[in-house]
């Protein structure tokens, strides 16, 4: 885009942000986000101009009424997952959606693998695992693996364990995506040989009602950690207009908030699984209502609250460079 219709789009924007105060931390959140997206794009394609000059004072100052106290660095880390890490997720569908279909996919080999190998179960799961839970399913209590070490050791050493899994999955982006394809491969197929398992020996549903009371929330995270991955790669891939290592900077700033938008969800699903799962007693209930409880939160946070978040911020912002502005560019004259 010229600069000069850069500027005519964004001018009467960037001088009300000037001339009027926010309504509050939200709007002041929108503008930051906003503004530092216009500085982005002006110090790629007008480096050295008065414009990016401009957009880098005014967006010093919104810095400093961000962070300018600690009770706006408490504010500011609500923002992060009430406003950041959902503008992340929306601008980003495509990359997640792929995560999923994957990792849909990869779940249902594992599970007819299993299902036309009766081996298969023994090599992804290993001989020790499946011989212990053939014994409990012959005691009445499939999932007594869950019982057999304390909750304090249990839920910190599952949670150690699937942080290095979601990071690594996200980590691996920087491969071009390909290590994030294979995590989210050894993931889907370990979790569709394993499910084939109880299927297999007639306790799916007490699995399904044991499992599942922490991983709704553990098996979204790794798959939303691997989309993570495809925005990082994404970002070396397709740079668009973008230098790509100006690209590669933008995918990684949003690749990052999600996955560290992930943690506390990780955190919450180690303890749920050290704390809760071993519970195989508990009654049908109140094991569904977990489950329930989890997934509608994770639909509604990864799902529809982004989509609110976005037309929110974009109508706090008016216009904005993209969309119309191209067509706009492609009809004036060459200056």
């Amino acid at each position: 885009m010229r600069e000069a219709v850069f500027l005519r789009q964004n001018q009467a924007r960037w001088q009300q942000y000037q001339a009027q105060p926010p309504a509050g931390p939200d709007e002041l959140a929108a503008r930051f986000v906003a503004l530092t997206d216009d500085l982005a794009y002006a110090q790629t394609f007008y480096p050295n101009s008065a414009t990016t000059t401009y957009l880098n004072t005014l967006a010093s100052g919104l810095h400093q009424q961000l962070y300018r106290t600690k009770p706006e660095e408490r504010g500011r880390l609500g923002r992060f997952w009430a406003v950041e890490v959902p503008l992340a997720v929306a601008r980003h569908q495509r990359a997640l959606a792929w995560a999923w279909a994957l990792f849909v996919l990869f779940t249902a080999l594992g599970a007819l693998s299993a299902a036309y190998d009766e081996d298969f179960v023994r090599v992804v799961l290993g001989d020790d695992y499946v011989n212990m839970t053939l014994d409990n399913i012959r005691r009445g209590d499939p999932l007594a693996v869950y019982k057999s070490q304390g909750e304090v050791l249990s839920f910190l050493g599952i949670a150690a364990n699937n942080l290095k899994v979601a990071l690594r999955t996200f980590g691996l982006g920087l491969t071009l995506g390909l290590g994030t394809v294979y995590s989210l491969f050894k993931n889907g197929v370990l979790l569709g040989a394993f499910q084939y398992f109880f299927y297999q020996h007639h306790v799916l549903r007490a699995s399904l009602l044991t499992i599942w009371i922490h991983g709704t929330l553990e098996i979204p995270s790794i798959v939303l950690a691997g989309g993570a991955g495809f925005i990082l790669g994404g970002g070396i891939l397709f740079p668009g207009t973008y230098a790509r290592g100006a690209a590669l900077a933008l995918a990684a700033r949003d690749a990052l908030k999600l996955a560290l938008g992930l943690v506390p969800i990780i955190v919450a699903a180690a303890f749920l699984e050290g704390f809760v799962t071993r519970h195989t007693e508990m009654p049908v209930v109140l094991s569904l209502g977990i489950i329930g409880g989890s997934a509608a939160f994770i639909v509604w946070y990864f799902g529809v609250y982004p989509r609110q978040v976005a037309r929110r911020v974009a109508l706090e912002s008016g216009p904005k460079k993209g969309g119309h502005a191209e067509l706009i560019e492609a009809s004036l004259p060459p200056q």
